[in-house]
């Protein structure tokens, strides 16, 4: 069994970095750096998935409600419910979901 399961940098939409951290069948850690002004857009899927803020400001949107967070805060969106972000502040979210999203491999 591998215990340590780096993937590659890879590159997203908006300026946005992506990396998985690790993985398995039923959980994945990934990580998103944003620049100032980057943002994810709106989108849903079938995961279950908690967002950590390692560091800068967001503002996101969770079925029509938003929210800013900062460095520090973690919160969970439910399956299913229409995402995205902005970022304010240049920084990094940690994302786990559960199950793991195939389409990040």
């Amino acid at each position: 069994m591998r215990y340590l399961n780096p993937h590659p940098q890879v590159d997203a939409p908006h300026g946005v970095k992506r990396q998985v951290l690790s993985e398995n069948e039923m959980l994945m850690v990934v990580a998103f750096t944003f620049p100032t002004g980057g943002k994810g857009d709106l989108h849903n899927h079938p995961h279950h998935q908690s967002t950590y803020v390692e560091s800068g400001r967001f503002t996101f949107s969770i079925d029509g409600e938003e929210f800013e967070v900062k460095t520090g805060d973690s919160f969970v969106i439910p399956s299913n419910a229409i995402h995205g972000c902005v970022c304010h502040e240049a920084g990094r979210l940690i994302d786990t979901f559960t199950p793991r999203r195939d389409d990040f491999l």
